[in-house]
């Protein structure tokens, strides 16, 4: 006889759809990351969230991916994919803190959202963008032109 584990895969919304927030400008998702933010980290330890959209850009949710250190924090690409595989996400966007204050894309900020971008294109899911928080402010990769 063998054992297997069973996998349960669970989505639960407490916010009705109707009440979903429309996320359709960088700015309307820094609002979002903003406000669900640990400010008093902001500039302590580097973190990686996203956050998960439907086909309307309305908000699903945000998920932690990841906390690091003051210089980076490992991000599981699979990680991304499950949740948003979960949630029935259309669209995902990426968020990270700087501690260091720097609101410039590293290379390493850039190669990750290519990498998460062309595995999102396999899975029919869009990256939307991909945005670096500092307790000043905001920068947007798609702002940008690097999605």
């Amino acid at each position: 006889m063998f054992k297997v584990a069973e996998i349960e895969l669970i989505y639960r919304s407490k916010v009705k759809a109707k009440e979903r927030i429309q996320v359709s400008s960088s700015s309307a998702a820094y609002k979002v990351f903003n406000e669900y933010w640990d400010h008093d980290k902001i500039e302590f330890q580097e973190e990686f969230k996203i956050l998960l959209l439907n086909r309307q850009n309305q908000a699903l949710g945000i998920y932690d991916i990841s906390k690091g250190g003051v210089a980076g924090t490992v991000v599981d690409v699979k990680m991304i994919f499950s949740a948003a595989l979960k949630a029935h996400a259309s669209y995902i966007i990426l968020c990270h803190n700087h501690p260091s204050g720097n609101l410039n894309p590293s290379r390493q900020d850039i190669q990750l959202t290519k990498k998460v971008y062309e595995a999102g294109r396999l899975l029919d899911i869009g990256i939307l963008d991909h945005l670096i928080l500092t307790s000043e402010g905001y920068t947007s990769l798609a702002d940008k032109g690097y999605i």
